[in-house]
């Protein structure tokens, strides 16, 4: 699928090599800030910066343990370093780059949950991408079940821009 070409976050990457070579994660995070940027137009500037690790479980599980108190590795964390209020008022004033936050995805998690799914690695790997940067715009599926379900309904739509089935295969994007 060709990049959508439209303004979004920045995004800085670090690939750890056994995330392997045979998809293009350059692209691929890319694509997917730009159709996150579609739906959530505050993110669509070039002074919003995000930095993305793909990196390996161990690191995943010792940043759960050290900055959640969770002792295990998870498929997808996010560190935003603004609040939802910071983002809007950086958004509607641009200047200056602002740091938005992190995002780490656990290489071995998304593998087993993609053959799980019977996905490949790599639109597996989009959802958690695009997942963490809902999180980091102040979207939240952990504060309540109308959240929950707003935030699902915009992964869907994200992810239908994407050229991407519903991964929870229950709902049509509205």
């Amino acid at each position: 699928m060709p990049p959508l070409s439209m303004a979004a976050p920045v995004l800085e990457l670090d690939i750890d090599p056994i995330w392997g070579d045979s998809t293009d994660w350059d692209a691929l995070s890319a694509d997917a800030a730009e159709a996150v940027a579609a739906e959530v137009p505050e993110l669509a500037h070039s002074e919003i910066l995000v930095s993305v690790v793909y990196a390996d479980d161990d690191e995943v599980h010792q940043l759960n343990r050290q900055w959640r108190a969770k002792d295990k590795p998870t498929n997808v964390l996010s560190f935003p370093m603004l609040s939802r209020e910071e983002l809007l008022a950086a958004a509607s004033n641009p200047g200056a780059p602002v740091m938005l936050g992190d995002i780490i995805l656990a290489y071995g998690i998304c593998c087993r949950e993609a053959d799980e799914k019977s996905v490949a690695l790599a639109k597996h790997a989009t959802h958690l991408l695009v997942h963490g940067l809902l999180h980091l715009a102040g979207y939240d599926h952990e504060t309540s079940t109308e959240d929950a379900e707003a935030m699902e309904a915009m992964e869907i739509r994200i992810l239908a821009r994407l050229g991407i089935a519903d991964p929870y295969g229950d709902r049509d994007p509205a």
